[in-house]
């Protein structure tokens, strides 16, 4: 099997599915050996257009000075009540201001209404969380 060596080009790139703002809800130390932390953030805003809220958490460790290896999970929630899971894995760098995010998230859903457009979609996201807790995130399709 060979393996995909090249960082996505503009083309593989697709449209904007989804854009998040919201507000860290919370922070806990699950160890202190590393230190891993955890944060919630509560999120609303929309899925190409469509209004969306939803609950996001994610956990992440140091890899290297300055730098955070996470993974999150979450659920968002139309106002028709459609659902939508993933989860996303990605590196963040700490700055001045607070922490950017770069990394691939995985989405699915159950649903036949207007999220199921996020079905088994692959995208990739950048996502920022300022020194107050705000937090926000695009996210683009992955076109394979």
């Amino acid at each position: 099997m060979e393996i995909l060596k090249t960082i996505p080009s503009k083309k593989m790139l697709g449209e904007q599915i989804k854009e998040l703002k919201g507000k860290v809800i919370g922070q806990r130390v699950l160890d202190i050996e590393g230190p891993t932390m955890e944060a919630r953030v509560s999120v609303k805003e929309s899925a190409k257009g469509i209004p969306i809220n939803g609950s996001i958490t994610y956990v992440a460790r140091p890899s290297s000075p300055g730098l955070l290896r996470g993974k999150a999970q979450g659920v968002l929630t139309s106002e028709e009540l459609e659902m939508v899971t993933f989860t996303a894995e990605g590196i963040g760098r700490i700055t001045t201001y607070g922490m950017k995010v770069c990394g691939a998230v995985l989405l699915s859903t159950g649903s036949t209404g207007k999220l199921v457009f996020l079905n088994d979609v692959v995208g990739i996201f950048e996502a920022e969380i300022d020194t107050e807790g705000n937090f926000s995130e695009e996210t683009w399709e992955l076109k394979y």
